[in-house]
């Protein structure tokens, strides 16, 4: 029989490995600028961060309704995402929830979503989305992300997908983004 404690270490060792392991993935070369995969790979690099990074957040009490409640992923701009993320996390949890992808369509309010991904066609109503579904922890891929309150903003640098923190737009959602997922940040901000 294992005691809580034990298990929570090996949990949260299991998940700092599978982090690494995801980003010596998304640490992966992209192919050659041009080359007709390279935005599918860049796709699943994203949607697969997007997924993890839910792992180390910690939000305030009261924002799942249960303990039972699903961590929700909104993708907003970027209906290309949205299929890569149901499509990998299809029968996967994410600390004991499961895990659910919204699609938010132009002009539709944002509630109700954990982690909030807005793609470039949708980046000009990014505050509007962060008043609307406070705290939520939004990512972008834009360099003007963070300027409009993005907590992570991804950015390609030297060939490979990588992300930045911003601490600042964490607080201001109330979030907590624990330090593994800082530790392995091309940058943190604040």
């Amino acid at each position: 029989m294992t005691c809580p404690g034990v298990a929570r270490q090996q949990r949260s060792r299991l998940a700092l490995a599978a982090l690494l392991a995801l980003l010596a993935w998304g640490g992966m070369p992209l192919p050659v600028a041009g080359a007709a995969e390279a935005p599918d790979i860049e796709q699943r690099v994203k949607a697969a961060f997007l997924f993890k990074f839910g792992g180390y957040v910690e939000w305030p009490d009261g924002v799942f309704a249960g303990k039972d409640s699903p961590l929700v992923i909104g993708v907003a701009g970027a209906d290309s995402m949205a299929e890569e993320l149901t499509q990998l996390v299809a029968g996967r949890t994410m600390n004991g929830r499961s895990v659910t992808v919204r699609r938010i369509r132009a002009g539709e309010p944002v509630t109700n979503v954990h982690v909030l991904f807005v793609g470039r066609p949708e980046m000009a109503r990014l505050g509007e989305f962060v008043a609307q579904a406070r705290p939520v922890l939004t990512v972008t891929d834009t360099e003007k992300g963070f300027s409009q309150g993005s907590v992570i903003n991804f950015v390609v640098a030297d060939n490979r997908v990588r992300f930045e923190v911003s601490l600042d737009a964490a607080r201001r959602n109330g979030l907590k983004i624990g330090a593994p997922l800082l530790s392995v940040a091309m940058r943190v901000q604040g």
